[in-house]
């Protein structure tokens, strides 16, 4: 399993989040929304501390962790996150 934040994603959230260095960003499952993996959930995203993080990845000053109890959401598989300029929106995907 894998959590991959790439630079511009990160850039993007920090602008947006208003977030300075050392802040965390917490990966969460929701339910609702049109998630890929599980019908019905998909991932959420909010400023919090971990507690017992399964995956991390830090850029940009910025700590982006999925807490261990909701690693059953990625199935051994990457989570990738990141910035599409045409759209200029965030994209999370589970590969």
């Amino acid at each position: 399993m894998k959590l991959v934040v790439e630079q511009a994603a990160a850039r993007w959230y920090k602008e947006q989040m208003d977030l300075s260095n050392g802040d965390a960003l917490r990966i969460f499952i929701r339910l609702g929304g049109d998630g890929s993996v599980h019908p019905g959930m998909s991932l959420g995203i909010t400023k919090d501390s971990p507690r017992s993080e399964g995956l991390r990845h830090e850029i940009e000053g910025i700590l982006f962790f999925i807490e261990e109890d909701n690693l059953w959401y990625l199935e051994e598989k990457e989570l990738r996150i990141s910035f599409d300029d045409r759209y200029e929106e965030i994209l999370m995907k589970v590969v």
